[in-house]
This record gives structure tokens, sequence and C-alpha cells, in this order.
């Protein structure tokens, strides 16, 4: 018999809902229940691709006697955490301070008021029965104790909130002061220190994608001219897309390589990061003209078009880590291979080729003598490639597949629709650009109600869960990147309302920026991050679009509220740029624009004119193409052809140069000539 969680719309909560476990959803009746109960809460959060959260589901959750003590004794919660990314934020600050780390699935006891006393993240099952003997233990016969360390632990949380630092982030206080130039030099200086030469990327195993600080990267490079910065981007995305953690059959990228390599993958496949990486992949091509980064960009923006757009035109949130063999959980199932399998789909001869291609050995690069593929240089026989691949992925279609979470996160489906909107005008994909449309119909349609945004929807329903601020400032951000491929008024209509929301429920008078809104559900602290990480930071991902909209709009307002946003991240910036790679992006914008570009006229002419236009790298361009005088498009307004001509009008700092009609003349004007 399924407990509460089976009326969840969360996949990982749905995971969880024949456990012998009593689960209860986060909300105030679960704490009323504990208080009925004189019971400590147990946390339990998680999220559906995670390996180690499916691992202690298996060990722990799905045990008869686990769930014995826990009933009992306890008032067990799970969370999902990217449905509920304030509470996943407020728990896990309190689990980094209590033991020096963080990770998922994440364990807290919390007193019926939701202050946390004991943290940690994923136990065996031995260890977790003890944890809950010797919690109960203490909450019946060292209450006060119990409580006085629940109290402390919860005056440390609201006040590492005051200052929005991330875990590991070295982060102080709050700035006042703009993000600098001498801050964007040292920055890409920090990094080129711990920028891995030989391998790309930064730091060692394991190694992340670092979309965020990549786009910065392009973006100094752009600005400044620097060699260097787009030689560490390049290398390091080449790395990326040459390694493992690419799925070189399927397209997309895999959560992390384990090693410093980029050859093994924890296989998961988030929508954030693939979102990212699609960006940054367009961005390099127009960079360098580089054929790798064009088919990487082209072959990710595939993946997420086939596995993970939904019936309803969002983007599921994730494939699993783990695929379900003969009733077992296992990790990279469905992609690794060994030589004998190459041979018995493609022929001894062809197996074997592809074999030396792919790096797949007797010995194997994974487990059990199976390897990851990696495409370290380029098939000498581009069709005899293209055949092998199209014959390994339909023969990997046939085994076991990951499974899939289908929510749509408002906040990913925002980067993803800014990654479709620049890959489709940059690389002439009009099916990207209409995914992207229909994304950001849907969202509009869905996750608003009542004027506000929500956090998710599965299956076209929308769930309960408010929209955290990097909801609103990705998905501002995603509108405004289609307003510029498009030309359409009602994409920069929908970013403004949606930007003026944010800054009406997500800032105090003094600009201070939290990740929840002022009406939202009370926490024990109220959430608050100046750092980015896995995706960009609520108080980063506003100012982005902040940054844009101001272009776009001509807005002065949004321009200074972008100007404190960035200010607010510097400390981050300035003590470990890999934690503010967007903040960091955002303010190579605001110190190289605002450059507005518009386009107007129709035919050959104009969009060569366009081509031009959007060719330029220069971090603080945007660039509108459409009709003279486009009612609604700022850009657009007042800005007649010429001559009966197509022109292009450029302005920098709203102070704009006579209109040309060439692409010489263009040229020139971008440069500064």
């Amino acid at each position: 018999m399924a407990n509460r969680l089976g009326r969840a719309t969360s996949p990982y909560l749905l995971q969880h809902a024949d456990n012998p476990v009593d689960w209860w959803e986060w909300g105030e009746d679960a704490f009323a229940e504990a208080r009925g109960r004189d019971v400590p809460v147990l946390l339990s959060v998680g999220y559906a691709a995670c390996h180690w959260c499916h691992v202690m589901a298996h060990e722990s959750f799905e045990d008869e006697e686990v769930a014995r003590v826990l009933n009992a004794a306890f008032v067990p919660v799970k969370v999902d955490r990217e449905e509920r990314p304030d509470v996943d934020a407020v728990y896990m600050a309190a689990t980094t301070a209590l033991t020096g780390q963080g990770g998922w699935p994440m364990t807290c006891l919390l007193t019926p008021e939701g202050e946390p006393f004991f943290a940690g993240t994923y136990f065996p099952r031995p260890q977790f029965l003890a944890l809950l003997e010797g919690a109960g233990t203490a909450w019946r016969e060292q209450r006060e104790r119990v409580l006085d360390s629940s109290a402390r632990i919860a005056e440390h949380l609201r006040a590492v909130s005051a200052t929005g630092r991330g875990a590991g982030t070295g982060g102080a206080a709050a700035d006042s002061v703009p993000l600098s130039e001498d801050d964007l030099a040292a920055a890409v200086t920090a990094l080129r220190r711990s920028f891995d030469e030989p391998r790309g990327g930064f730091g060692g195993a394991p190694k992340f994608p670092p979309s965020m600080v990549l786009e910065l990267l392009l973006r100094h490079a752009a600005r400044t001219g620097s060699a260097d910065a787009l030689a560490m981007a390049h290398r390091t995305a080449d790395a990326m897309a040459r390694g493992g953690m690419y799925d070189q059959l399927g397209g997309g990228f895999a959560r992390y390589s384990v090693d410093a390599g980029w050859v093994v993958p924890h296989f998961e496949k988030m929508l954030y990061d693939n979102a990212q990486l699609l960006r940054v992949y367009t961005h390099l091509h127009r960079a360098t003209g580089d054929p790798l980064a064009r088919r990487v960009a082209e072959e990710t923006a595939d993946f997420l078009m086939r596995d993970l757009a939904t019936a309803e035109g969002g983007f599921a949130s994730a494939l699993d880590a783990d695929t379900a063999v003969d009733g077992h959980s296992v990790e990279g199932a469905t992609y690794v291979w060994s030589a004998t399998q190459l041979a018995e789909v493609l022929g001894p001869q062809d197996g074997a080729r592809a074999a030396g291609l792919l790096s797949v050995t007797d010995a194997g690069t994974f487990e059990h003598g199976t390897s990851t593929l990696q495409l370290r240089a380029d098939p000498d026989d581009p069709g005899w490639w293209a055949d092998v691949r199209a014959a390994l992925l339909t023969a990997r279609r046939h085994r076991p597949q990951p499974a899939r979470d289908d929510k749509v996160v408002t906040a990913w489906n925002g980067l993803v629709l800014a990654g479709l909107a620049d890959a489709g005008v940059l690389l002439g994909r009009a099916d990207l650009l209409a995914a992207a449309e229909r994304c950001a119909t849907f969202l509009l349609d869905v996750h608003v109600v009542g004027g506000r945004l929500r956090r998710a929807s599965r299956d076209g329903v929308v769930g309960a869960a408010a929209a955290v601020l990097d909801d609103h400032g990705d998905l501002a951000e995603g509108l405004l990147a289609l307003h510029t491929a498009t030309a359409d008024p009602r994409w920069l209509t929908a970013a403004g309302s949606v930007l003026d929301t944010a800054l009406r429920h997500f800032s105090d008078a003094d600009g201070t920026l939290h990740d929840t809104p002022d009406d939202g559900e009370p926490l024990v602290a109220r959430p608050r991050s100046v750092a980015d990480n896995a995706e960009p930071c609520g108080t980063s991902a506003l100012a982005a679009a902040l940054v844009s909209y101001a272009a776009l709009a001509g807005s002065g307002a949004h321009r200074e509220a972008a100007e404190s946003a960035l200010a607010a991240c510097r400390p981050v910036a300035r003590s470990d740029p890999r934690f503010a790679g967007w903040a960091l992006a955002t303010a190579e914008a605001a110190l190289a624009g605002p450059v507005q570009v518009a386009v107007v006229g129709t035919g050959p002419a104009a969009e060569a004119l366009a081509a031009a236009a959007r060719a330029s790298t220069s971090p603080g361009a945007v660039v509108v193409h459409g009709a003279p005088d486009a009612p609604g498009v700022p850009l657009l307004e007042g800005r007649p052809l010429v001559g009966g001509e197509p022109a292009a009008y450029v302005c920098r700092g709203f102070v704009c140069d006579r209109p040309v009609t060439t692409v010489a003349d263009l040229d020139s004007a971008l440069s500064g000539g």
C-alpha cells in the first residue's frame, strides 16, 4: 500500500511511495504531527537521478526493521531538492557546518520547530539504525541538551543566510562595490593558477563541467583580446567533448567525471548542465569557427529534443545515473561497452576498428572489463563513423534505459530557452527556435498562476511550490534570448513582468536579494546565495537578466538593480572565481555594454546584416532583427529603412551612430572603426 507520497507530483517522491516508511511531504502538517507526538522530524533530501539516494533507499527505506524504528520515534519527511531548493539550501548549510561537507542523500534530524540538531549524508543501514536509536534516546533523555544544540545551529544558519556565502566559497558579507575590470582580470589570473593544462578544466578529480566559467572566459577574451582566456575555454571544451563524460553516441553530457581526465562519468544527465553547455559550445563556435564545437552543440541540442522534451513543450529534469538490470540498479549499464559487444553489433573488423577509435580496451576503463566511449581524435572516414555511430546507438536503445525525472523545473527550462534560442539563430536551426517558443509558451501558460511563478510541473500540472529567485532570473534570461532571436515583443514583455515581480518580492529595501519571496513559507532561515555552483545562483541569474533587459528596453532602473546584484557577488568572485562564473560573465557584459544593434528590413540584404551583427562576440551586445518601426520592440521603434533599404543601427550606452546599410560598414561600426 502506498504511503502519503503516492499523492506527490515529484518523480523522486513517487520512487518512495511504496516504502514501509510512513513518509510525509514537507509542510506544516508534518511538523504539527511531530509536535502532537512530541517526536523529532527525520528529514531526508535527495533527487531522482541520485545514485547514492537509490542505494540508501534500497538498504534502509525499503527495510521493514528500519521503517519500524523510524515510524515509531520520528516523523519522516521526504523532500525532492529540485522541487524545494529553498528547503535544501537551509539544511545543506547545516550539514556542511556540522560535517564539513555536503551531498545527497542528505539526512537531518529536526526539532518539531524545524531547527536541526544533527545532519549528515549517506548512512549504510547499520549506521542509520544506530543513528535512529541514539537520536531517539537523546530526544527522550537529554532533551535540554538537544534543544540547546538546535538553537545554536539555527542561529548559525541565520547568520550564514545574512551573508549569502555558500559552502566552500570563502565568501564574506555582501559588498557595495561593483565588479570592476581589475576584479575580472584577477579572476582570470586565479583561474589560470588552477587550470589543468594537459587535461583541461580546473583542479583535480572529480571534475564538473565549468559551464559558467567557460562563458566568463569566452566573454573576457572577446572584451580584452586575451588569447590565454580563449585558450583555457577552448582546451577545456575540447577535452570534455573528447572524453567519456560526453555521450559519443547520443550526444549530451553526464553530470561530472570521477577522474581528472574526463574518462569515467557519473552517468546521470542533468538538464541544467546540458542547457548551459549547449550555449557555451554555440558561443565557442561563434568565436572560433571550431567544427567540433558546432558538432557538440548540435548533438547536445538533439539529445535535449530527443530524450528530455516533454509532450507539453517543456523539458524534463534528468536521466538517472542508474539503469535497472534484472531487478538491480546498475550505474552506467546503458552506456558502457566491451570490445566483444562492439564486435557483436558491428562485426569483427569494424568492431575492432571502433574499439581502437573509441578507446575500448580489454582491461576496460570502467567496471567488469567495460569501457566508456571516448573520441580522442576525429575518424579519418566520417561516413564510416556516421554509420557505426548510428548502429551502436540503435543497439543501445535495446538495452535497459535509465529512468527519466520528468518534472519540468522553471529555472532549468529558462536555461534551455536561452541555449535553444542562441543555437537556433547562430547555427541556423529553425527547429530549435520553434522548440524554444513552445517551451516559453508552456511555462508562461502553466507555471504562472495568479500572476506568480511556480517552481515545477509534471504532466502539464503545476505544483504548489513557489518559484525561487533563480527561477525568475533564468526564465527572464531565456525569454530575453528568445526576444532577440525572434523580435517578438511578447517575450520582452513577459521577461519584464518576471523581473519586476522578482525585484518586488525577493528584494529588501536596501536591494539585498533573497532566494525566497517575502510572502513565502517561513523557514528556520531565509536562504540567500551569492555563489554559483552547478547552475547560476539566484542573485547572479537575476543580475544577468537585468543587464540584458536594461539593454533591450533602455531601462536605467533595471541596470542599477543589476549592478547592485553584481556587487553582492563580488566577495565570492574575488575569493574563488570558480564559484562566481555567472556573476563574472555578467560583469563582462555590463562592462562591455550595452551595445545595441537593431537591424530593420527583410530579404537577403537584411539577413546578411543580421548575421554580421550576431557574429559579434562582444559580451555587451544585444541584437534584434525585425520590421522597421516595430511596435513593442524598443530597439526597432523609430528605426525606419534607409532610402528604402535594410539598415543596421548601432548604439553604445544609448548613444547611436548613423545607420549603415552594408555589412562592411556594420563590421566597422561594431569594431569601433
